[in-house]
């Protein structure tokens, strides 16, 4: 599985607002996300892990 890469746009209460580098949006708890991820936050998700970056 190759690596996808996010940008976060929005944090709306329990959920991140991402979209990818190919401009596809994604909505995902923040408990799934690394901790000290931010709105502008640069993550990688592979082998379904995520990685900030």
């Amino acid at each position: 599985m190759d690596p996808i890469y996010y940008t976060v746009l929005a944090i709306n209460g329990d959920y991140a607002e991402l979209v990818t580098d190919q401009g596809q949006p994604h909505s995902i708890t923040m408990f799934l996300l690394p901790e000290g991820t931010v709105v502008g936050s640069r993550l990688k998700l592979e082998h379904f892990l995520w990685e900030l970056i």
